[in-house]
């Protein structure tokens, strides 16, 4: 087996001077388009930047829509508040190798390393960044698990700007611990649905008793931001930007693996709204959209939310209030509520529609779903053997790769697996409990569950 160091680091100087925009390559491998445009929820038109001005900072709007530039360069001042935490570390997995007695080299992406406890961070402070740049007072965004609302009020509070938190409610009940960290930051956290919104107000008096979603939250918290002078909306995962901020881990992670002399045969991430994968994985899709040999692809998600192996890839809202663009994605339908799983940061009915347009066109190899306790069994045997706490999330993700890497054992093959821990699993010790103590279930939905909030996909006439 060949050996290498436990942690490889990149130097200081080593860190990522731009962003990758993986859209510029697909557009050429596409022969001219990368996905289908995001349209107007009123006109039905492909948004322009001037369309998402009243929610989003104008910056943010460009990079959403921008699919010329290849390479878009890192201000010097993000650049110093990422020397804080960056390089990340790439880390062998030797002990989980030796369990498993697999052939298979195993590296992981670690991204617990800050505050907020996650990969949030890196486009957390990029968006704090162009609000303050633009003059702006204060912004307002949603949480699932929470790491995302953690890392955006961290970063509001780095430049000054105001920040109110609409936290999934199932989330806010789990993870209180999650919103003291951000009040402690000074973000104003609420659960959602609540009564501050007239969207929280009509979705509590259909249920009363919601446990709430990614998409409740995300209406509750685009409608605070159009009614707030001087404040806009900002989103953690699924869009262009966010991916394009996330390129950071992947373009550190490649240049890791070349000073081992490695590259993946397998790169595995766990798959919610998109950010991470999309981010570990942009630079080698870069090399299977230009024609060069690339890893095999796996996104993994929660069978309980089973946005791409069981959704349609069709346009959809990706919010539950309908006030959203409307992006062609694999979805399970904007009135979709995923059941109360440990696995907040995967409760999206959702996915990015660069990560969606990568796995209808193929390539994008796999998309699976686990079960929850299927999901903890892997992340227990990670710990008991790396001594890192996993998030749930990061957990699907360590799933597929055990999985994979016995393959390996059976065949004898010596392949390279590289995925991504996304977050440390600190805040989420009551699912740990749960799964200890025999009381962890599965939900995996019926197809009258999907057909459900399939019916609330909109039906566009003459749009494909």
């Amino acid at each position: 087996m060949k050996e290498t160091p436990y942690k490889t680091y990149l130097e200081e100087s080593e860190l990522p001077q731009v962003y990758y925009n993986v859209r510029a390559d697909m557009r050429e491998a596409a022969g001219g388009q990368d996905h289908a445009p995001m349209l107007h929820p009123g006109t039905l038109q492909p948004v322009t930047v001037a369309d998402m001005e009243p929610i989003f900072c104008t910056e943010l709007a460009k990079q959403e829509l921008n699919t010329e530039d290849r390479y878009i360069d890192i201000p010097g001042e993000l650049i110093d508040f990422y020397r804080m935490y960056r390089p990340s570390p790439l880390i062998r997995a030797h002990f989980l190798e030796r369990l498993l007695d697999t052939p298979a080299r195993i590296y992981y992406k670690y991204e617990g390393n800050n505050t907020s406890g996650s990969h949030k961070l890196n486009s957390a402070i990029a968006q704090g960044y162009y609000a303050k740049l633009q003059g702006l007072k204060g912004l307002t965004t949603e949480t699932g698990a929470g790491q995302w609302g953690t890392a955006m009020s961290m970063a509001a509070a780095y430049f000054g700007l105001d920040l109110e938190v609409f936290m999934v409610k199932v989330s806010y009940e789990q993870k209180p611990y999650r919103k003291t960290v951000m009040q402690t930051y000074g973000a104003s956290v609420v659960p959602s649905p609540s009564a501050t919104t007239e969207i929280g107000r009509q979705m509590l008096a259909e249920n009363p008793e919601s446990s709430g979603s990614l998409g409740n939250a995300i209406s509750e918290a685009v409608e605070k931001a159009l009614t707030k002078e001087g404040y806009r909306y900002v989103l953690g995962s699924v869009l262009n930007q966010v991916l394009l901020h996330q390129s950071i881990i992947g373009l550190e992670a490649k240049a890791a693996m070349e000073k081992l002399g490695e590259y993946p045969d397998i790169v595995i991430g766990c798959a919610g709204g998109g950010s991470n994968l999309g981010g570990l994985m942009a630079p080698f899709m870069q090399d299977r959209l230009t024609g060069k040999p690339a890893p095999y692809f796996i996104a993994v998600e929660p069978a309980s939310c089973p946005t791409m192996t069981r959704g349609r890839f069709a346009y959809d809202f990706c919010d539950t209030g309908r006030v959203t663009p409307l992006a062609k994605m694999y979805t399970l339908g904007n009135g979709y509520i995923p059941s109360a799983n440990h696995a907040g940061g995967l409760r999206y009915h959702g996915m990015s529609p660069i990560l969606s347009q990568l796995y209808h066109d193929g390539f994008l190899d796999e998309a699976r779903a686990v079960e929850q306790t299927s999901v903890f069994e892997a992340a227990i045997q990670f710990s008991r053997t790396e001594g890192t706490l996993p998030a749930p999330e990061s957990a699907h993700a360590i799933r597929a790769a055990i999985d994979e890497a016995i393959k390996c054992r059976e065949t004898g093959e010596e392949k390279v697996i590289l995925f991504g821990c996304t977050g440390n699993g600190y805040f989420d010790l009551s699912a740990y409990e749960q799964h200890i103590n025999g009381s962890m279930t599965d939900y995996i939905p019926t197809d009258e569950d999907l057909l459900r909030g399939f019916a609330s996909i909109p039906s566009l006439a003459g749009i494909q």
